[in-house]
Parts: structure tokens; sequence; C-alpha cells
């Protein structure tokens, strides 16, 4: 959108507040308002944004160990470059246009920390091979009657959640709430998020939601829009929300899938799916199973990409639908990647070692890098796994268990650097690290209770 455009939408909708930011490789965002004078002098020029955002961990704590910002830096401004594709007007803030950034270093080239600057430059690979790249994203989420003080007063235990018992796909309990599944709908659709499906899951409070698919950018956007969205649309409803891969040892995780699909133009310009065989007996072309080979040789390497909090791994059990292995089925929910046939249309691939603590970007930009890798190698995946796929077998690799283990699979990654650059795997791998250190020094409840009298 030009700048006569912006202020004819501007001018439309009664703007008169600017906020934008862009989101860290934890997957927060980072933003700030602007004045409208200032917003029209960074359309052209772009805007100063310290470089910190890069530089601290999820609370706010500096590194102490990274390269491309830090004290030995001194923490200099970076560039930032204001997406105007991205705009969208904020419904819970009447007159507010919001727009998403994008970070660049002093000389003008992508952020290497950039989490929406690394899925461009994937995407840009899959561009210059004539694909297209479509994602579809599933969250997982937990309800409570809290506040922001509530969680910190009773140390995020003992929590009261929006609904009591054991409800999947519950019609009584989503009609209980229906003021609030109405908001979640309606609101997200006007902040330009298009929701597909909203149903309770098994546990008490905790409800899924499909976002409807796109093009894997914008994907990657509304993905990360929707957490952000659903924390602020919570909040002034008394509520609060976790999207932590695992909340209670006792209760089932939080999923977050990517559905995914590549096409191609056809000579008349219409997009073909690259991924549909009609020939094949599962309706799956030589291209879907080369690029499921793909993710599937460097899936237990790249797991801190897909799963990058020590509590991801508090997922990863036995019993329940979390994948183990590195594996691949069809329509086998017990696989890391489940293949789903159907029509031109519908056949795809369900990435499912994510959950919904997952950075859309990155996650998105792994699978996708990983997966044309596999159609560039040419080779396919071992055969489709049959019943249960958690169980370790010489046909599919266990995947790791911990995030110093996944860490440093990461590190002694060659094609991650391949695939991702050199500069975005070394600075994640640090972050990692230094989160696994602040893990290892904390002293857990289980360990007092254990512990403090007994020992």
């Amino acid at each position: 959108m030009d700048a006569k455009t912006l202020h004819a939408a501007f001018a439309e909708g009664n703007i008169s507040k600017i906020k934008v930011g862009g989101f860290d490789v934890d997957g927060v965002l980072r933003g700030k308002y602007i004045s409208l004078d200032k917003f029209w002098s960074a359309l052209e020029e772009g805007i100063a944004f310290c470089d910190v955002v890069f530089g601290w961990d999820i609370g706010d704590v500096l590194y102490d160990n990274t390269k491309l910002t830090g004290w030995s830096t001194g923490y200099p401004d970076a560039h930032a470059r204001i997406d105007t594709t991205t705009f969208r007007t904020i419904p819970w803030e009447p007159g507010t246009a919001a727009f998403l950034l994008d970070f660049v270093d002093k000389n003008g080239a992508p952020h290497p920390a950039c989490p929406r600057s690394l899925l461009k430059k994937v995407l840009a690979r899959a561009d210059a091979q004539g694909l297209s790249a479509t994602f579809g994203a599933e969250f997982e989420f937990f309800l409570f009657k809290e506040t922001p003080e509530s969680l910190r007063a009773k140390g995020f235990r003992d929590l009261s959640p929006l609904s009591p018992g054991m409800f999947g796909y519950s019609w009584l309990r989503e009609g209980q709430n229906s003021e609030l599944c109405h908001a979640i709908l309606e609101e997200m659709a006007a902040f330009g998020v298009d929701i597909e499906g909203l149903h309770t899951e098994t546990g008490p409070g905790v409800y899924e939601v499909a976002i409807r698919y796109d093009e894997a950018l914008r994907m990657a956007d509304k993905a990360a829009l929707f957490k952000t969205g659903m924390k602020q649309l919570c909040t002034r409803r008394g509520l609060a929300v976790t999207f932590m891969a695992k909340w209670n040892a006792d209760l089932p995780g939080s999923s977050g899938h990517l559905h995914q699909s590549l096409w191609k133009k056809s000579p008349s310009g219409q997009k073909v799916s690259l991924f549909y065989d009609a020939s094949d007996p599962e309706k799956l072309s030589a291209a879907a199973r080369q690029y499921v080979a793909g993710q599937l040789s460097v899936m237990p390497e790249l797991t801190a990409l897909y799963s990058p909090t020590v509590n991801s791994y508090k997922r990863y059990v036995p019993g329940v639908w979390a994948p183990l292995t590195a594996s691949w089925g069809i329509e086998n929910r017990t696989c890391a990647i489940r293949a789903i046939s159907g029509s031109p249309s519908s056949t795809r691939l369900e990435y499912r070692q994510t959950a919904a603590d997952m950075n859309p970007y990155i996650a998105i930009a792994t699978c996708l890098a990983a997966g044309l890798r596999g159609i560039e190698r040419g080779a396919p995946p071992p055969p489709p796994a049959i019943g249960d796929a958690s169980k370790e077998s010489a046909q599919f690799a266990p995947l790791p268990r911990t995030l110093r283990e996944a860490g440093a699979l990461l590190s002694q990654s060659v094609v991650a650097r391949e695939i991702l650059g050199e500069g975005f795997v070394d600075h994640y791998v640090r972050t990692r690290d230094w989160e696994v250190r602040q893990y290892e020094r904390a002293v857990t409840e289980w360990e007092l209770l254990r512990y403090f009298e007994s020992i």
C-alpha cells in the first residue's frame, strides 16, 4: 500500500494512532506507538529500534553470550522497515492502526536474528523454483478466570479454569461461554485473522482454534498476532490464557500444528498442487514424499527450532499424541507428520511436532526449508508408519527429549546453517543455551516438595 492509499484508509477509519512492532526469537511482539507524523516519515526512512530486542530473553534479562548484539556492541539501534502490506486496525483499540516491522542491519540487509526476515529468505528460495507455499495453523490454549496480578499472587498454581472437567468438542461448554467464543471469532476477524474452527479440547478450560490457511508469510503473521491478540482479548474480560506446551503435568499439553502444501503455476497461470497425484493410491505425489523425506531426515537436529522452550519437552511423553519419533504416516496422528490425502485443493501435510509455544515464523521457515531441501535431493521417505509411531524403531529416529539435547544437535547441524543461514542459527543456538542455563540454576517446586524436609 502506498502513502496515498494509506491516507485514504486512515481517513475512512478515523485513524489517529499508529502501533508498530516486530517479533523476537521467542515470538514476543516488541513494539510501540508512534505519532502520525512519525509514521509518514518512517514509511520512507524506516524507524530506529533498540536492538536489545534481540539481546535479551523472554523475561527481558540480557544474554551473556550473544555476538550479534550485547555488551560488546553497546546495544545500538537496529533499523526497521514498516511492511505496509500488514496494515490492519485493532478492534479493541479504536482509531488505531497496526503494522509489522522487518529489522535490517546497518547495511540494510535483513537482520540475521529477525524471524520474519528468516521466513522471507526461505520463501524467496521457493519462489526461485517457481513454487508458493500455503500454510494453516492450529493452536490449543488453556483459559483461566485469572488476571496478571492474580496469576503472580498464586505463583501460577491452583488456578481457576474457565470451566471444569474434561469436555472435548463440547457444544455445552462452548454455549456456556458463547460470549467469549463469539468475541474470539468476531474480533479476530476484524483484526485480519480469520478463524475456520473453534472448539473445546479435552481438559478444563482448554480450546483449540484453526486459523484459515493462507500464503506462508501472511499465515505466520496471523498466527503470531493471534497469540498476542488473545492475551489482550482475555485480559479485558478478566481472563488469562496460556500457550505453554505443558502448563500442568496432570493435564494434556497444548499442540500447535502446521498444515502445509506447495503450489506451482501451470502454463495457463493457474495454481496447481505439487502434493497431489491422482494416480497414486494415497493421492500423494513424489514431490510430497520427497518433501516429507527432507523434513524427516533432519527433524531431530532441527527440533530446537520447532520446540523452543524447556517446557516444550514436557509435552513429549508416551501415551499422548505428541510425536516421539521422526515419523510420518497416512492419516496417522501418532506421527510427527500426518499426510492428509484428498482432492487437489485439500491434499496437504500436517506437521505435528510443534506445540502452541512455537514461534510461527521460525517453525514455518524451518518446515519449508527442510521440505524444499528434500525435493532438491529427490530421495523418498521410509515407508509410512502403521499404528503407533511413537515407539522407537529402526525405521524412525527418536526425537530429542530436552532443550539441552536439542540445542546441542542444532549447534552441530551443517544442514541448519545451509538452509537457514549461519548468522541466524548461531544466534539462536546461543539463546537456547542461555535458556537452558537459566533453567538449570532454578530451584523448582518439585525439588522443594521432595527434598526440603526429607533430605
